[in-house]
């Protein structure tokens, strides 16, 4: 082990390690399990004072009083205090604790619980054992590690720190396990679908790419799993989901992570009016079950979850955020003149789609703090979905809105094999004049759907903005346990 970095204590400790195994003491110890854990035995203590119990976890603080010495040691379930005693230990384990435990170890202890005369649960320590060693320090004490860059590159430390970090990350699996408990009472089957994909399609987003060196071919990871889940449809499946990840070689910013958690759902027979109802009824419950309550605070506004969700069309919310009608956006005169004024600047080819998404993510959906279904899309930024019946224009496609932020996006299926084929080779074009972020052709899937796709709602929810939104956080790296970083150089680790 390398002490490049190891400040004059955490060498003493390194050297102590040394001298417990000199001397047959193994510093790294085995197995301790308990019967109870720190939580229960303080909520068992009327049915446990004055019995043996066991506690194990990690020294938190040590108080020394001379021949008596407070220890508090918490596992993933609570604090706990402990009381060792030189007249309960005798003089040599009563030495070897002042000696070799330190703030940081794990241990396990075996005693009788009793109540301090402040009414503290304790366990009066009559046998212990050293489980693990810390060589290094815990940060700042243990009383927190407040700089954002280490809590995420060393979240680790975030978690062992900050207890309320520990309990965020608790409520994300227990709102994961909500939505999949949700879905399977609808009678949604969850499935798996692919991560290395041969075409990387479902979405519009620049994939991470590999090599497959057994077939000598290139390989993409996921952008989105959404071709596949729709395979299983035109195989018989009618109501499935999957919840997994998907990786899109895009930038970082409070809202994205170039690895995230997303949730898609196809039902079969079903359209983008049932795929509404459907996220609305999610999201209350979840936030019911999770969060115990339907109004949540987000960024200082008092947002309420309780269904039905506001609507408004796409042309309806254009027109009114930004003050023209959207077709006229075909014009590139009124698009350069509309992207000045508004100042807006773009990278990407000033097509009529990527200067309608542009303008709309800049202007529009910050507009949308309480829960907004905005529907009925161009049918140019939205190459999988149905057209409208009532507009040849539009396709029946809706995203949801929260908060400012997008948290889904749904359509009516396209089901037509035809038409796919033409917008999958209307993408390919614009891909070979030079625009990377546009849908790749796929023969595979068109071949798919020639056995016939029947009408079908698919759903997609951006399952880490979900839980910015009913956590309370204003960043994605907040709610990912280990959010992607720019790499640093090993001397600085």
């Amino acid at each position: 082990m390398s002490e490049y970095n190891l400040n004059e204590a955490e060498k003493k400790r390194k050297e102590l390690v040394l001298y417990l195994r000199s001397m047959g003491i193994n510093p790294f110890g085995e197995k301790f399990l308990t019967k109870y854990t720190n939580k229960e035995l303080k909520e068992k203590f009327d049915k446990l004072q004055d019995k043996e119990v066991e506690a194990k976890g990690r020294i938190m603080v040590i108080r020394g009083h001379g021949k008596a010495s407070f220890v508090v040691v918490r596992d993933f379930s609570s604090d706990i205090q402990l009381y060792f005693r030189f007249d309960n230990l005798g003089e040599e384990k009563y030495n070897f604790f002042k000696k070799a435990i330190d703030v940081g170890d794990f241990i396990g202890v075996r005693g009788p619980l009793f109540k301090t005369h402040t009414g503290e649960i304790t366990v009066s320590v009559k046998e212990f054992v050293l489980l693990s060693k810390a060589i290094r320090l815990l940060p700042e004490k243990w009383h927190g590690v407040k700089d954002p860059e280490l809590r995420y590159r060393k979240r680790y430390l975030d978690l062992i720190s900050n207890r309320d970090v520990m309990e965020l990350f608790v409520k994300r699996s227990k709102i994961i396990d909500a939505i999949r408990t949700f879905l399977k009472n609808k009678g949604f089957l969850e499935v798996e679908t692919p991560m290395l994909q041969p075409v990387a399609g479902g979405a519009v987003a620049k994939p991470f790419v590999t090599h497959y060196n057994a077939l000598d071919q290139d390989m993409y990871l996921r952008i989105a799993p959404e071709l596949y889940l729709k395979r299983l449809i035109i195989g018989g499946f009618e109501k499935i989901f999957e919840l997994n990840r998907n990786f899109r070689n895009e930038g970082i910013s409070t809202k994205h992570n170039p690895e995230f958690t997303m949730m898609e759902v196809y039902w079969a027979y079903a359209d983008y009016k049932e795929m509404m109802n459907l996220t609305e009824e999610l999201i209350c419950t979840t936030a019911k079950e999770v969060v115990k309550k339907e109004t949540i605070q987000f960024k200082g506004d008092e947002i309420n979850l309780k269904p039905p969700f506001k609507r408004i069309s796409f042309k309806e919310a254009f027109k009114k955020y930004v003050g023209i009608d959207v077709e006229k956006l075909k014009d590139p005169k009124i698009s350069e003149e509309i992207l000045r004024k508004l100042d807006i600047k773009m990278d990407k080819a000033k097509t009529f789609g990527n200067v309608v998404n542009e303008i709309f993510d800049k202007k529009v959906e910050i507009n949308f703090i309480q829960p907004t279904f905005v529907y009925d899309y161009p049918i140019e930024i939205s190459p999988l979905a149905k057209r409208s019946r009532a507009d040849p224009h539009t396709v029946e496609r809706f995203e949801l809105f929260i908060g400012g932020m997008e948290l889904a996006n749904a359509f009516s299926e396209l089901n037509d094999p035809i038409d796919q084929y033409e917008r999958f080779k209307e993408q390919a074009e614009a891909r070979s004049s030079g625009e990377e972020e546009t849908h790749v052709m796929d023969m595979d899937y068109v071949e798919a759907m020639e056995y016939g796709l029947p009408p079908t709602g698919g759903l997609g929810i951006g399952i880490d903005r979900l839980i910015m939104l009913l956590m309370n956080k204003e960043s994605i790296r907040e709610v990912i346990l280990f959010p992607q970083l720019k790499n640093i150089d090993e001397e600085k680790k």
